[in-house]
C-alpha cells in the first residue's frame, strides 16, 4: 500500500515525470501563479481510470499523458 505522505504532488502518477501543475506550484511557493494548463482540457474518463487508486485526487496527470490519452 502506498503512503499518501510519499506521493510527491509535482509529478505526474501516471508517468512519474514533473507534471508542472500550476496550482502545486502555488501551494509550494506561495506565488500566485496564471491558470494552469489543465484548467484547459479534458480527462477522459479512461485516463483518470489508469491513475493508481492510492494516488488518485493527489497529483495531476501532466501534459504529455493527456495528449496521449487524446491521441487513442
Amino acid at each position: 500500500m502506498t503512503n499518501s505522505s510519499s506521493i510527491d504532488a509535482r509529478n505526474c502518477p501516471l508517468c512519474g515525470q514533473p507534471n508542472q501543475c500550476a496550482m502545486e506550484v502555488e501551494r509550494a511557493t506561495g506565488i500566485k501563479q496564471p491558470p494552469c494548463w489543465c484548467t484547459q482540457v479534458s480527462f477522459t474518463p479512461e485516463l483518470l481510470e489508469q491513475i493508481p487508486q492510492a494516488k488518485r485526487h493527489k497529483a495531476c496527470v501532466c501534459a504529455a499523458c493527456a495528449a496521449k490519452a487524446q491521441q487513442l
